[in-house]
């Protein structure tokens, strides 16, 4: 590979958030490194970008919910001899359902998926950022990280994890010159979510779901301007700051209703 590129490696680059953050990537003339377990969409975005921004795509298909899928991507990029100087932990999957009756894989799919990968990742390659002095990492959490509520009990706490961890991180990182930044979108127009249920003109008239290109560009934006968190929107700002102070006991009777009623 030649040696002067710049390489961005994104997760869950084939669809929704990611294939837009892997678009804002290359539009700054990096050139794209494409993880996911959707090897079709891998081709189209390769295709979409290299045409279109005339950078290089190398495409890794592969399961981030298997426990040593991140010495795999690791291997991957030290093989093609590139280094990485964007790293974007954005590759997610959304769980509705009680804890104790989720499937056991599943429940183990998503903490690798949100918790171990993404960790590893920043391990790995975040050595490689220090040895260099520069690097940044954008993780995606959610605002669903300040909501440890009932049938998101998986989901929620995976994705505060994430918050948690890259605050912490970003703390340590930082005398290396090597930049950290945590985004929580809300609802967006992505296959997490039930477009039928979710997604609305007026809701996105309201800002309370936005366009996954929206939310990658004031992701990228963020990461490079160093911030520690990006929320995007206005309602959703009201969300992270609002709804902790909701009280558990509320939100245990609203659940009870709803067990009761069926609604």
């Amino acid at each position: 590979m030649e040696s002067g590129l710049k390489y961005a490696l994104v997760t869950g680059a084939s669809s929704g958030i990611g294939w837009h953050i892997s678009e804002e990537m290359a539009k700054r003339g990096y050139s794209v490194i494409a993880v996911s377990n959707q090897p079709e969409q891998l081709i189209s975005l390769k295709n979409k970008l290299e045409n279109s921004y005339h950078i290089p795509v190398l495409m890794l298909n592969i399961d981030l919910a298997l426990e040593d899928s991140a010495l795999q991507v690791f291997g991957y990029c030290e093989k093609q001899g590139c280094f990485v100087e964007v790293l974007i932990n954005n590759a997610g999957t959304l769980i509705f359902g009680e804890a104790v009756k989720v499937e056991y894989q599943g429940t183990k799919s998503i903490l690798n998926l949100h918790i171990t990968t993404p960790a590893l990742l920043c391990r790995l390659f975040g050595e490689q950022m220090i040895q260099r002095r520069k690097g940044f990492i954008l993780n995606v959490s959610s605002i669903s990280s300040v909501m440890p509520y009932p049938t998101l009990s998986l989901y929620g706490p995976t994705k505060a994890f994430l918050r948690d961890y890259s605050r912490a991180l970003r703390t340590e990182m930082r005398r290396y010159g090597v930049s950290v930044t945590c985004l929580l979108p809300g609802a967006t127009v992505t296959s997490l979510y039930d477009p039928g249920r979710y997604n609305t003109p007026l809701k996105r008239k309201l800002g309370i779901i936005k366009n996954p290109d929206e939310v990658a560009g004031i992701a990228v934006s963020a990461m490079f301007n160093n911030k520690a968190e990006s929320v995007p929107g206005v309602v959703n700002k009201l969300i992270v700051l609002l709804l902790p102070l909701v009280p558990h006991s509320l939100i245990a009777w609203i659940y009870r209703k709803k067990d009761l009623t069926g609604q």
